[in-house]
């Protein structure tokens, strides 16, 4: 049985992108268009991993769905798919102790990131 990745993000084509790049990598994939769509889906299926956007409606959607994920379901890895730094020049390290009590994604990667580095590191939160 594929494994299934929810990936949220309210740039319908960038979402539409990262979709057909997540499925070529054998995954099953459920989208949602922004953060409320975003919470709906996570009342009523549990992904083995979930992509966010960090800024969708607010400029914290991607850290308040990663927050309900764990909530939810601790042991579901989630990245947090940003631009942010490119556009503001705001960073976040998620490694950093102060961090991890309001961060609760287990990776930050840039928009952006190539096919093959995406593949390789969902397939390493998978332990696959």
């Amino acid at each position: 049985m594929k494994k299934t990745v929810l990936i949220v993000d309210d740039d319908m084509d960038y979402l539409y992108q990262l979709k057909l790049k997540v499925e070529n990598f054998g995954f099953e994939v459920v989208t949602a268009d922004g953060q409320f769509e975003g919470e709906k889906v996570i009342e009523s299926l549990k992904p083995d991993l979930a992509i966010f956007d960090l800024m969708m409606e607010n400029e914290d959607s991607g850290f308040v769905l990663s927050y309900k994920m764990k909530k939810k379901y601790p042991d579901v890895p989630v990245i947090l798919a940003t631009a942010v730094t490119a556009e503001t020049g705001m960073s976040f390290d998620i490694n950093e102790e102060s961090n991890k009590s309001w961060i609760k994604a287990d990776l930050l990667l840039d928009k952006g990131i190539r096919s093959d580095q995406l593949e390789k590191e969902i397939k390493k939160l998978l332990k696959i």
